[in-house]
C-alpha cells in the first residue's frame, strides 16, 4: 500500500555557507510516523561560496530526492512550487565614525528636505495669516502656531513610521514595511521567474 505524503514548499528560508539544506529546512511535511524522520534529515542542498546571495530550490527537486530514500509513496503538493534560500554571509561590524556620519547626512538631508518643502508651500507666511486672523495681531514670528506645528510634525513621523526606536506602537503595519514587503514579494517573484528560464534554457542547451 503506498503511503501519503503532503509537502509545502516554505516561501523562503535562511542558510550560512556550507550548510547543508535538508527537507525540513525547506518545507512542512506531514507523512506516516516511520518515514517522516527519514523524510525531514534528507539533504537537499549544500550552500557553496559559487551560490552568492540566493539559491532557488524547486519542487521537484526535493520530490525525486524523497522517491529516491523512500519507495512506494504517493506525494501530494500544496502551496508554492519553488523556495528561495537566502545565504546569510558574516557581517562586517560598522565603525562608529561611519556610522555617525551616515546619521548625520540622514538627520542634515531630511531637516533640508523638510525646510524646502515648507518654503515651496509658503507655510510662514500661511502661519502669519492664521495668526493674524485668529489673534487680530500682525505678527512675523507666530510661535503660538510654529512650535505646536514642529511637535506635531514629530510625533506624525513616529505615528506614521509605527516606531519609537525599536519599540512598535501597534501591531499594524506602517506603510513602509507594507511598501517593503511589496517589494521584496515582487523581487522573489523575479527570481524565480528567471531562474525557471534559466533552467529551461539548460534543458534546451542538452
Amino acid at each position: 500500500m503506498e503511503k501519503t505524503i503532503y509537502i509545502r514548499m516554505r516561501h523562503r528560508v535562511q542558510a550560512r555557507l556550507s550548510e547543508k539544506v535538508r527537507v525540513e529546512d525547506l518545507a512542512q511535511i506531514i507523512a506516516p510516523e516511520e518515514v517522516l524522520p527519514i523524510i525531514r534529515k534528507l539533504v537537499i542542498y549544500e550552500i557553496s561560496e559559487k551560490d552568492k546571495n540566493i539559491v532557488v530550490i524547486d519542487l521537484m527537486k526535493v520530490i525525486s530526492k524523497i522517491i529516491e530514500a523512500v519507495r512506494a509513496v504517493e506525494i501530494q503538493t500544496i502551496g508554492p512550487q519553488q523556495t528561495i534560500i537566502e545565504v546569510i554571509y558574516k557581517k562586517k561590524r560598522v565603525s562608529i565614525p561611519f556610522f555617525l556620519l551616515i546619521w548625520l547626512l540622514l538627520f542634515f538631508g531630511s531637516a533640508m528636505a523638510i525646510m524646502n518643502f515648507h518654503d515651496d508651500v509658503s507655510m510662514k507666511t500661511v502661519q502669519e495669516k492664521l495668526y493674524t486672523i485668529i489673534t487680530g495681531l500682525k505678527e512675523p514670528k507666530p510661535l503660538l502656531f510654529q512650535i505646536p506645528y514642529s511637535i506635531g510634525l514629530g510625533l506624525g513621523m513616529i505615528l506614521f513610521f509605527n516606531h519609537i526606536f525599536r519599540k512598535r506602537i501597534n501591531e499594524e503595519p506602517s506603510p513602509l514595511e507594507v511598501e517593503m514587503f511589496n517589494y521584496q514579494m515582487d523581487l522573489d517573484n523575479y527570481v524565480v521567474i528567471h531562474e525557471n528560464e534559466e533552467s529551461m534554457k539548460q534543458l534546451d542547451d542538452h
